[in-house]
């Protein structure tokens, strides 16, 4: 492959991998300049620093890279220094682990150590086990057999194209960092891709897209600062490269004005991908948590007035967070898995705020903080499996309100099961002391009833507006889709639950039951039409599929079962003896 002469062509043994991470000095890179750098990546212009980590975070599945010293010690790399070595120091990395394999029996197909996570770009490439899988996923799909792909050739694919990508990074083809001066939405080239000017840093083909032609002024100049900027970073001065840093945005600004994202907008983006607005509201709704149960028996008012305080400013980085997406993407949070998982922690939080404004009875706030803790927690620490990354929507997906209307409707319904869920978990554990919390059991089964009614109105909304968006978009109100099918599934669960209650076929208890029972067809339409039933485009709703956590769903669905099972055998047990 091309790249790979880049790591023999004179570089002497000064530069042998174990020396790759040496510095000049202990100057640390200037984030602050590099986040004023645009990047076109995914159809967007984004600041180099979020870049950078998603680029780690697709490689690596981390936000920091871990690495060996010469000394013996451990350190972690920040996305921006991985990426700007890949770049500019390339020499070493391949023999450096840093591209994730987690399947199990991939690992062993490959004859790889199983206890490892990271494996280098040369482990893997001189694989011919790979390479016979990599030929097999190409041939069923150019046969059009993509549903017979099995775990391990999934994998496969998906390993293949993190390995495409550390190619790119090194080849520089990947940092289309030089825009494109006459189209708003043209496409950017990378900077050794400016022609004859002397930035080919890398050799590049001979008919290599050039946005400029020879002798342009300003062409010419930011070829120039951009082979500065280069040669200090490859000198190890990182000072001097922090000064070059402003040089080098302002050039490539100079090349399309008309085009290039504000400073503001960027240094807007870096902040948010910088303070975590998401992580910061788990850990305030945490805090919240510790603060209502430690006051649950003594200083209530007191305790009680501070859980709300607590609560609040928790809700209020959300509200910032959701406000920050809208205003880098230009679009609601409709597009991906990720966003739907904190859309559902937003609105838990909302309906366990307005309910308990009205009740004012501290357990929507024990249910809906917990849950909203729990949701926000799998969305920070599972990047791999759902991406955070801002992405721009596919093209039948844009302008289109009846998209947001319908998704949002049908995430918020989501969320007031969630909260259901959540009661009814309280609800079964109170009836493990049989009739000692009776009057306590009675009122959480209430509000079990209020919230899902709140959950059938929006989801029976959700799914007729669905039909409308259909419609709009593909000229069919409906068209037995898996995720149509399965909205309607969850709908006329909870319709039955409703209607048993009230005709008398089951009371508190089975409502409580219920609650918990229902929402695994929430997680079968929520998540599970798109990881099982979804997979390979099957569904028109495959925008918002991704990838991965198959096992935790099945998990979580297991525990659910057995904790129902355990709680009906011991009430069971209780009123057999009179309690």
């Amino acid at each position: 492959m091309r790249w790979t002469t880049k790591f023999s062509i004179g570089l002497g043994v000064a530069l042998m991998a174990g020396l790759t991470m040496l510095r000049a000095d202990t100057t640390p890179l200037d984030t602050d300049a590099l986040a004023t750098l645009a990047v076109q990546d995914h159809g967007r212009k984004k600041p180099f620093t979020t870049f950078a980590q998603e680029m780690l975070l697709t490689m690596s599945g981390m936000s920091t890279l871990p690495v060996t010293n010469s000394d013996g010690t451990t350190s972690s790399l920040s996305p921006e220094e991985v990426v700007l070595d890949l770049w500019f120091k390339p020499e070493g990395w391949d023999g450096r682990p840093m591209i994730m394999l987690n399947l199990l029996d991939l690992k062993k197909k490959l004859g790889l150590p199983e206890d490892r996570k990271l494996f280098s770009y040369q482990e893997l490439i001189g694989q011919p086990a790979f390479l016979a899988l990599l030929d097999e996923v190409q041939k069923l799909q150019q046969a059009g057999k993509e549903d017979s792909l099995t775990d391990v050739q999934k994998e496969a694919e998906h390993l293949g194209q993190r390995l495409k990508l550390f190619e790119d990074l090194v080849d520089g083809q990947k940092q289309a960092i030089v825009p494109q001066p006459s189209l708003a939405d043209g496409h950017w080239s990378p900077a050794q891709n400016l022609g004859t000017l002397g930035v080919k840093i890398w050799p590049v083909a001979d008919d290599a897209p050039s946005n400029y032609p020879d002798g342009d002024l300003n062409a010419q100049k930011a070829g120039e600062v951009y082979m500065a900027w280069y040669q200090a970073y490859r000198a190890g001065d990182l000072a001097q490269f922090n000064a070059l840093t402003p040089e080098v945005v302002e050039a490539m600004r100079t090349l399309a004005p008309q085009y290039y994202p504000t400073a503001s907008s960027l240094r807007f983006e870096h902040r948010y991908m910088t303070l975590h607005p998401f992580r910061w509201a788990w850990i305030v709704y945490l805090f919240a948590l510790i603060v209502l149960l430690l006051t649950s028996l003594w200083m209530k008012k007191a305790g009680y007035v501070l859980t709300w305080a607590i609560v609040l400013l928790g809700f209020g980085f959300e509200l910032y967070g959701f406000a920050c997406r809208i205003i880098i993407s230009g679009r609601p949070p409709v597009t991906n898995l990720y966003e739907t998982v904190i859309w559902v922690s937003f609105g838990a939080m909302l309906f366990s705020i307005i309910l308990e404004a009205v009740y004012r009875k501290r357990y929507f706030f024990y249910a809906g903080i917990p849950a909203s803790i729990l949701t926000l927690i799998v969305a920070d620490s599972q990047p791999t499996i759902l991406d955070s990354a801002i992405n721009p929507l596919t093209a039948v997906l844009r302008d289109n309100m009846w998209l947001t209307i319908h998704v949002l409707t049908i995430v918020s319904s989501y969320a007031a099961f969630v909260l259901t869920a959540a009661l009814g978990h309280i609800a079964l554990v109170m009836s493990l002391w049989g009739k000692t919390y009776a009057k306590a059991q009675a009122e959480v089964q209430f509000f079990i009833y209020r919230a899902m009614q709140i959950g059938v109105l929006l989801l029976a909304a959700g799914t007729i507006l669905g039909g409308v968006w259909a419609n709009y978009s593909w000229g069919r109100f409906w068209g037995w889709d898996p995720k149509e099918t399965w909205a309607l599934i969850t709908l006329l669960c909870y319709l039955v639950l409703l209607h048993g209650r009230l005709a008398g076929i089951w009371k508190g208890f089975g409502i409580a039951v219920g609650s918990v029972v229902c929402f695994l067809s929430v997680m079968m339409s929520w998540y599970g039409v798109n990881f099982i039933l979804g997979q390979n485009g099957k569904s028109l709703h495959s925008y918002g599929l991704s990838t991965g956590g198959l096992s935790y769903a099945t998990g979580f669905a297991l525990v659910e079962v057995v904790f129902v099972v355990f709680v009906v055998a011991w009430n069971r047990r209780l009123a057999a003896r009179g309690y």
